[in-house]
């Protein structure tokens, strides 16, 4: 013993009996001049410095002009193109397309929702909602999630000019805001799937929350599909299969690089579990929740898309306009962090899968909207065209851009 320490105590001397000091600490963060409660979304932030710095990003108060808009910063593999396919759509969220081509777009933040004909300019068709993220289509029907219900529109492109009165057809939907911001579709099966995340960054959550829903076209029946899921804004069905696949953003204040955001796949739909708020990442459990549970009792994630990075909208690409190692694959608009000193995301991926539905690789595919550590866009979603070109919305700007190939 007493040698380890002489042999330990001599390591720190050099030359005539000079202390070597070890790397000091890198500077503290600044603290900011005034520090908001750490309540809502800042709900576990610890209380340092660094942590109390970050702080929500705000998209701009007013759409950007089109002229101003950051197509030149914005990067994609070559022989693609990206274009403006529509500008001042405040808060520009989910995405679908109608038959007759009419891109639907939900605002959010705006309470409205807004349709941009084939070749014309975009329009408000319905205003005063209450916070109408999510959107369907059946049958020439137009879907809605707000945050407690679901609205129906009748024959929607029949009736741009005049929209129709929206019909209540379900009103099942959880009453805390935190994550109350609803996703919509419409499955193989013919059903509506729609998101009731967990009212919380990290809490024992009660039931009916931290899951997706099956629901019936009219809204009379509702089955509960999956559980574990903290905070989804995205999913699509496999092309084949018809399997469910989705995004997932994961809690904050644990740490800037943990947890990582998940894509998830359901296969036994009413049997699987995702791990919220006890397992994160199928890795580790949660240091106040995990006690007691091992994450071999969840199902794990089939891809990890990077700390805080804010995945949100993906779809399958069923288009024949991008070369063939698209087809089949997901797209997916991570956002970007908001508590995240180094941000990451902005921008689109693809997540190439094989022939059995698993997660090869992911590849960076539209890049370039975080400049200097800030922001100059934002994707939330993506869709598909009937040519086969693909929309991102950017609610940073109010916009939705068209990516082709080869026009």
């Amino acid at each position: 013993m007493k040698a380890y320490v002489i042999a330990g105590l001599a390591a720190g001397f050099i030359g005539h009996g000079q202390m070597v000091l070890a790397q000091a600490d890198p500077p503290a963060p600044a603290a900011p001049a005034t520090v908001a409660p750490a309540e809502g979304p800042l709900q576990g932030r610890p209380e340092t410095p660094g942590a109390q710095a970050l702080a929500i990003q705000t998209p701009m108060p007013l759409p950007t002009a089109e002229g101003d808009l950051p197509l030149d910063l914005i990067k994609v593999p070559e022989g693609f193109k990206v274009e403006v396919f529509a500008s001042g759509v405040n808060n520009a969220r989910a995405l679908r397309v109608t038959e007759a081509g009419t891109v639907i777009v939900s605002n959010w933040e705006g309470n409205a929702v807004w349709a941009i004909p084939s070749g014309g300019a975009p329009k408000m068709i319905y205003e005063n909602l209450d916070w109408p993220n999510g959107i369907a289509l059946h049958g020439g029907d137009l879907y809605i999630a707000e945050h407690q219900r679901i609205v129906k529109a009748a024959d929607i492109d029949a009736n741009l000019d005049s929209p129709p009165e929206l019909q209540e057809i379900y009103t099942d939907l959880g009453e805390p805001r935190p994550h109350g911001w609803r996703y919509l579709a419409v499955g193989p099966d013919e059903n509506l799937y729609v998101t009731n995340s967990a009212p919380c960054n990290i809490c024992a959550i009660d039931a009916g929350f931290g899951e997706i829903r099956k629901v019936s076209l009219d809204g009379r029946s509702a089955e509960t599909i999956l559980r574990g899921m903290r905070n989804s804004v995205g999913f699509d069905f496999h092309p084949e299969t018809g399997e469910l696949y989705f995004t997932d953003n994961q809690r904050d204040w644990l740490s800037e690089d943990l947890p990582e955001d998940e894509l998830n796949r359901l296969t036994k739909p009413g049997e699987q579990h995702f791990g919220f708020p006890f397992c994160h990442n199928g890795t580790f459990t949660d240091p106040e929740f995990g006690w007691g549970y091992s994450c071999a009792d969840f199902e794990a994630p089939i891809a990890l898309l990077g700390p805080h990075s804010a995945p949100l909208g993906m779809r399958f690409y069923t288009g024949d306009m991008f070369p063939a190692d698209y087809a089949g694959q997901i797209f997916i608009a991570r956002h970007g962090p908001w508590n995240r000193t180094e941000k990451i995301g902005g921008d689109v991926v693809v997540a190439y899968l094989d022939d059995a539905g698993n997660v090869t690789r992911i590849e960076p595919f539209l890049t370039g909207l975080i400049q200097d550590n800030e922001y100059v866009g934002r994707p939330v979603d993506v869709e598909v065209m009937a040519d086969g070109s693909l929309l991102v919305s950017d609610d940073w700007n109010g916009a939705v851009y068209r990516v082709s190939y080869g026009e």
